[in-house]
């Protein structure tokens, strides 16, 4: 199983390497769309994409569910580790509850 990441097609940037911008959640990215081309392809269109590549053209109600599915997932992460964290039980050795959390940790969860 991958993850596929729905984006917009913005621009064309280089027809003969493949390459075109696509908007993904407001960020733009260049990606490859050579695996789709037999699927006619417009500014506008969605595509599903998976390290750098256009894996399928979708339309905007898949992409909208997708992106939907993925906030979600992202949103019970962060309930997860804020209860986690508020629980003690992430800092310390392994088996030591409440001991110091790595700063790592500590940095990316502010």
């Amino acid at each position: 199983m991958c993850l596929g990441i729905p984006g917009q097609l913005v621009e064309f940037v280089d027809a003969h390497e493949h390459l075109a911008r696509v908007e993904v959640s407001g960020v733009a990215r260049v990606i490859n769309i050579g695996l789709l081309e037999g699927e006619p392809l417009h500014t506008g269109d969605w595509v599903l994409i998976h390290v750098g590549f256009a894996m399928s053209k979708i339309d905007e109600r898949e992409a909208a569910d997708a992106l939907d599915a993925l906030k979600m997932l992202g949103e019970v992460y962060d309930d997860e580790l804020s209860q986690l964290l508020a629980s003690g039980a992430a800092g310390g050795a392994v088996g030591e509850p409440g001991g110091e959390m790595p700063a790592a940790v500590r940095e990316w969860a502010e």
